[in-house]
C-alpha cells in the first residue's frame, strides 16, 4: 500500500483510513475553489460505489447543513414504463420557486460523523435542478471514473466566499480500507465572488482554473440577455454533466480543441422520460425533452463551437438537442443513440460529425449542413418540418452506413398521421453503405414529399447508381434545375433569408513553442465563416496565413483574425 500523501495530514487516521482514498478534490484547507466544483476522491484501485449511505456538505462556523446526498435513493429510472407515467403540473416553471430536490428529503438533521439507518424511498429517484428547470432531472450523486469516485452535489446550492467541510458514510463507497470521512477534515473555502454579471468572455476549467469548473456553472451565470454577445471558452478536458439551458440570447460555447473537450453523460428517455400533460396526459410539444446530454430550449443566436458532444446511454438518447432560432454548429462532434440530434429551428451545421443509432436527425427544421459527416447504424433521418419553412438540406456532405445499408431518411405514417411536406435535399453528397432504395417507409400521409437528390457520389467519386431508388423521389437535373440546385446551395434560401455568420474571436492567444526545429507561434480561433490569418512582426506584415508561425527573426509578434464578419487583432507576444 502506498502512504497516504501529504496533503492528508489534517485528516487523522481514525477518519479516514490508510488504504482510502489518495487524494481529495478540493484538497482540505483549499481556497479559491468554484462553487460548481465536484468532489472527487481518488483511490490507489477502482473503489466501487455503494447503494446507502450519505454524503452531506456542511458550512462552516454554523455548521449549517447545506446539501445532502443519499445513495438509498436510485439514481434514476432503468426500465422502459408500461404504466402511465406521473403528470407534471401543467404551469409555467420559472427559476427560483420551492426547489424540487431530494436534497432534504430524509427526516430529520443527520448527527455529524454518525451514518443514518437506511430510507426506504418508493417511487422516487435523484432529482437535482439544471439550468431553472424545476421540474428537475434525475442524474446520478456519485459516479466511480477508473480510480476517482466523481460527487456532484445539488446543482447552485454552495455559494461564493463561503467555508464548507464535507462528510461520506462509510458505505457510499465499498472497497478495502475506506473508513468514511467524518468530523470537519475535508474543509475547502470558495471563491469571495464570480465574474463580472456582465462579463463578454468567461472560462471553464475541469481543474478549476477557470471561472467555473463546469459548463452548466458558466451557463447558470451568463445573462440571458446581454448588451453585446457573451463567449462561454471550454478548456480541454472531461466534463461529465447534463447540460440544459434556455431563453439565452447572443452566445457563443466555444471549446479549446475540439477532440480534447469531451462534453457527455448518460441520458435518455428511459432515465429522464419526458413530463407528461396532467390534463391530457399526452407530451406536450412545447415542453423540453430531458433526455440528452446537451439541450438548448427557446434560444436565439447561440453557436457552439470547438466542442465534442456526447450522451454515454443507448435508447432515445439525443446527444444534442436544440430548439431555437438562428443557431450556429460549427467544427463539433457528436455522438448519440437514437435521435442523435434534434434540431427544432433555423440553424446551420457546417464541419460537423455526427454519430447515432437510427433516425439518427430528427426534427422540423430548417437545418442547413455543409461538409458535414453523418455515421448512423439505422436510417439517417426523419424530417418532420411542416409547409412553413425548409427541412434538411445537405451540401457537400458524407453520410455512412454503419452495420448494414440504412436508407437516408424514413416518413411512415405515425398513429395515422405524417409530415406532409417533409424536405431532406442532398446536393454534392458522398454516400457510403446506403441502401440502393435511397428512402424508405414513405407513409400515405406525405403527400408533398421532397426526397431529392443532385450529384451523389460513392466513395471512389462514381455516380451513385440511383436506379433502384423509392418511386416517391427525385434525382434533380444539372440543366432543368438548375436554378433548384443553386438555390439549395445558398443558406439564407432554406433558411428563410438568414445568412449564418459569426464574428471571429480568438479562443487562445499567441503561444511560442520551442523545439528542436526552432521555434513556433500558434493561435486557436474560430468564426462562420472560418477566419483567414496575418501575422505581423514591429508591425509589418511576415510572411505565413495560418494558425501558426514559423519564426526566424526576434520581435514583437501579434496576428490579426478576419472574416466577412470582423477583424480581432492578437495580444503581442516578445520574442528574443
Amino acid at each position: 500500500m502506498h502512504p497516504i500523501r501529504p496533503l492528508l495530514a489534517l485528516a487523522c487516521a481514525a477518519c479516514l483510513h490508510p488504504a482510502a482514498a489518495l487524494e481529495l478534490l478540493p484538497r482540505p484547507g483549499a481556497t479559491d475553489v468554484n462553487p460548481d466544483t465536484p468532489l472527487r476522491l481518488v483511490f490507489e484501485s477502482a473503489p466501487r460505489p455503494g447503494t446507502r449511505g450519505q454524503i452531506r456538505i456542511y458550512e462552516a462556523g454554523t455548521d449549517r447543513l447545506v446539501d445532502t446526498l443519499d445513495l438509498a435513493i436510485p439514481a434514476g429510472p432503468t426500465e422502459r414504463r408500461t404504466a402511465p407515467r406521473a403528470p407534471y403540473l401543467a404551469q409555467p416553471y420559472p427559476y427560483g420557486g420551492p426547489r424540487r430536490t431530494n436534497a432534504d428529503t430524509p427526516a430529520g438533521t443527520p448527527t455529524p460523523g454518525v451514518e443514518p439507518p437506511p430510507v426506504n424511498l418508493p417511487g422516487q429517484y435523484q432529482l437535482t435542478i439544471i439550468g431553472g428547470f424545476t421540474e428537475g432531472f434525475h442524474f446520478y450523486p456519485l459516479l466511480v471514473r477508473g480510480n476517482t469516485a466523481l460527487v456532484t452535489p445539488h446543482h447552485n446550492l454552495l455559494g461564493y466566499g463561503k467555508t464548507y467541510y464535507v462528510q461520506v458514510d462509510p458505505s457510499v463507497l465499498e472497497g478495502e480500507g475506506f473508513g468514511g470521512i467524518a468530523g470537519q477534515h475535508w474543509r475547502f473555502t470558495t471563491k469571495a465572488r464570480g465574474p463580472a454579471a456582465d462579463a463578454t468572455l468567461v472560462t471553464v476549467d475541469a481543474h478549476g482554473n477557470g471561472d467555473f469548473s463546469t459548463v452548466q456553472g458558466a451557463l447558470d451565470h451568463v445573462p440571458d440577455a446581454p448588451r453585446q454577445r457573451t463567449t462561454i471558452f471550454v478548456r480541454n478536458g472531461d466534463y461529465e454533466e447534463i447540460v440544459y439551458f434556455r431563453n439565452k440570447r447572443d452566445l457563443t460555447i466555444a471549446g479549446e480543441e475540439r477532440d480534447k473537450v469531451r462534453i457527455h453523460y448518460a441520458n435518455n428517455e428511459v432515465f429522464n422520460p419526458h413530463p407528461l400533460n396532467v390534463a391530457t396526459n399526452e407530451l406536450p410539444g412545447t415542453f423540453p425533452s430531458r433526455r440528452a446530454a446537451f439541450m438548448a430550449d427557446n434560444v436565439r443566436d447561440v453557436a457552439l463551437v470547438n466542442l465534442t458532444i456526447a450522451t454515454d446511454a443507448k435508447g432515445q438518447a439525443e446527444g444534442l438537442l436544440v430548439n431555437g432560432e438562428r443557431t450556429i454548429v460549427a467544427h463539433v462532434t457528436v455522438a448519440g443513440s437514437g435521435d442523435a440530434l434534434q434540431t427544432n429551428g433555423s440553424a446551420f451545421f457546417t464541419d460537423f460529425r455526427l454519430t447515432g443509432d437510427g433516425d439518427t436527425i430528427l426534427g422540423r427544421g430548417p437545418a442547413y449542413f455543409e461538409r458535414c459527416h453523418i455515421d448512423s447504424k439505422g436510417a439517417f433521418m426523419w424530417v418532420r418540418n411542416t409547409a412553413a419553412n425548409h427541412g434538411n438540406v445537405f451540401v457537400g456532405c458524407r453520410f455512412t452506413g454503419r452495420d448494414g445499408t440504412p436508407e437516408l431518411a424514413r416518413l411512415p405514417d405515425n398513429k395515422g398521421r405524417n409530415y406532409p411536406d417533409a424536405e431532406a435535399v442532398l446536393i454534392d453528397a458522398v454516400l457510403e453503405n446506403v441502401s440502393p432504395a435511397g428512402w424508405a417507409d414513405i407513409g400515405d400521409g406525405a403527400t408533398h414529399v421532397k426526397f431529392w437528390e443532385f450529384n451523389s457520389r460513392a466513395a471512389d467519386g462514381q455516380p451513385v447508381d440511383t436506379r433502384a431508388r423509392h418511386p416517391r423521389s427525385r434525382q434533380l437535373d444539372a440543366v432543368r434545375d438548375a436554378a433548384l440546385i443553386a438555390s439549395y446551395r445558398d443558406p439564407a434560401f432554406v433558411l428563410g433569408g438568414w445568412q449564418p455568420a459569426l464574428a471571429p474571436i480568438i479562443l487562445t492567444q499567441p503561444l511560442a513553442t520551442r523545439t528542436g526545429a526552432g521555434t513556433t507561434l500558434t493561435v486557436r480561433a474560430a468564426g462562420v465563416p472560418a477566419p483567414t490569418y496575418r501575422w505581423y512582426r514591429d508591425g509589418k506584415p511576415v510572411a505565413g496565413d495560418g494558425a501558426t508561425l514559423a519564426l526566424r527573426t526576434p520581435g514583437r509578434y501579434t496576428v490579426e483574425v478576419a472574416n466577412d464578419k470582423g477583424r480581432l487583432v492578437s495580444a503581442p507576444v516578445q520574442i528574443d
